[in-house]
């Protein structure tokens, strides 16, 4: 998976967004010449957490955060819960910090998406991967000719809804007094869902959206996100009303894809136009849509 460079950036929003600049001026050209597609990938995901102040980029590349691993189990669902916290070394004393949970694609991990980490480290954000113990790298291991079925167990809804109480968990992990002092320098009005691939999936789920099984809705919505990050969404398990499963989000919502953003692993293919629907079924009119033009689904991940 890769692909080239994208080529222009195009965007689309509904309604105003609470700290997101409108994107309705002329495409943005973007190539070797002006900015790499990742840097300003990162900037238009950063202005979705919080307006930052101007600094000096010079300061800002030279900023790396501090990284500091948990490795948590939540002993209610017998379950381990990895994270790793990128958190800013440029912010003053005493300052609230905004946070960004971060759910991972399938077959990641909390090591993976280290660029994001990096540049809203720089701009005064944190931010915490987290790793999904039934869907993360440990995918890749063992026998590949088992590896669809491990994939389809991954995709399953159990997983989904166990995603995104990993989420959940490592949110409350973060913000006792047991993670150290990070917790108490968290903006609580600023915290923020993002993820990437089965990771965008979480993060909607994680702000309201839920499917209907046996009768019963599969739901975890957790009250303390402000706004959602949703980077190459997939569909929801074939659903064929999006709009059903993604009514119930009504906060903010940041949508980023790309015209090549086609999903392609063993036993599963998603089209581009799959990610544009997930952003069309979104009632509220607080969401903004990004598109590259180009690109691919790994383009928003560490791989070259």
């Amino acid at each position: 998976m890769g692909g080239d460079a994208p080529r222009r950036f195009r965007s689309a929003h509904a309604g105003g967004m609470t700290g997101i600049a409108p994107l309705s001026r002329p495409p943005v050209e973007v190539g070797p010449g002006n900015i790499t597609r990742r840097c300003f990938s990162a900037m238009v995901l950063a202005v979705a957490v919080t307006a930052a102040a101007p600094i000096n980029p010079a300061r800002a590349q030279s900023a790396a955060p501090s990284l500091v691993d948990f490795d948590w189990t939540d002993s209610a669902r017998s379950r381990t819960v990895p994270a790793r916290l990128h958190w800013p070394t440029n912010i003053a004393p005493g300052s609230r910090v905004p946070l960004i949970v971060f759910s991972h694609g399938m077959g990641g991990s909390r090591r993976g998406y280290t660029y994001l980490g990096r540049y809203w480290a720089a701009r005064g954000i944190a931010s915490l991967p987290v790793q999904h113990a039934g869907s993360d790298s440990s995918l890749w291991a063992g026998n590949p000719l088992g590896v669809v079925d491990r994939l389809q167990r991954a995709a399953h809804e159990s997983e989904a809804l166990g995603r995104a109480r990993d989420l959940s968990f490592a949110l409350d992990r973060l913000l006792s007094s047991g993670a150290g002092p990070y917790g108490a320098q968290i903006d609580r009005r600023r915290i923020v869902v993002a993820g990437h691939s089965y990771g965008a999936n979480t993060a909607l789920i994680a702000v309201g959206a839920r499917v209907m099984r046996e009768g019963q809705w599969v739901e975890a919505r957790d009250s303390r996100f402000a706004a959602a990050i949703v980077i190459s969404a997939p569909p929801f398990y074939g659903e064929r009303e999006p709009a059903r499963i993604l009514g119930p989000v009504k906060l903010p919502t940041l949508h980023i894809t790309a015209t090549g953003d086609v999903i392609r692993i063993p036993g599963y293919w998603s089209g581009a136009e799959d990610r544009i629907a997930v952003f069309q079924a979104i009632a509220t009119p607080r969401k903004l849509l990004a598109v590259f033009e180009g690109g691919s689904h790994s383009i928003f991940t560490d791989r070259s």
